[in-house]
């Protein structure tokens, strides 16, 4: 039998960055972009408060289809959630407090992001509700350099 430190660090491979998004200004629409330059502060272009715990936004894309459905909506997309980064095939969950990689860029996943009554505006009456328990991963930028769409995602 294996020992769990060694079973809670394993995963059944990487993951793949599914989707970036950034918000030029407070309440601005999110844009969709293919790559972009991660800085200690967060995403290039992004409007952010600076370094810390919160400077990038992450999001599971297997959430997607499940906040929909809760929210009762067709779908949703990423932008209607306005997180950063969307991984998808690594359980984001399983790495609170753990260090990632997205491409050559590391950072920390320092605990959940709480979804916010703009979520009522983007997905209609209970909104928010369908949101809790999928609002995503708020994380520290270690390493800085540049992601892109389709970038693998290691923890």
């Amino acid at each position: 039998m294996e020992p769990l430190a060694t079973l809670i660090a394993r995963h059944a491979g990487p993951g793949q960055l599914a989707w970036i998004g950034i918000r030029p200004a407070r309440r601005a629409p999110m844009i969709d972009v293919a790559a972009v330059d991660v800085t200690e502060a967060g995403l290039s272009g992004d409007h952010v408060t600076g370094p810390g715990k919160r400077a990038v936004t992450l999001l599971q894309a297997e959430h997607l289809p499940v906040v929909a459905a809760l929210a009762r909506r067709e779908r949703v997309v990423p932008g209607d959630l306005r997180r950063n980064l969307v991984i998808s095939g690594l359980n984001l969950n399983a790495l609170r407090g753990r260090r990632i990689t997205v491409g050559l860029v590391e950072f920390e996943v320092t605990g959940p992001c709480a979804p916010c009554s703009r979520m009522e505006e983007a997905l209609g009456p209970g909104g928010y509700t369908a949101m809790r328990g999928h609002g995503g991963w708020c994380a520290r930028v270690i390493w800085p350099g540049k992601i892109a769409l389709g970038d693998p995602v290691q923890a």
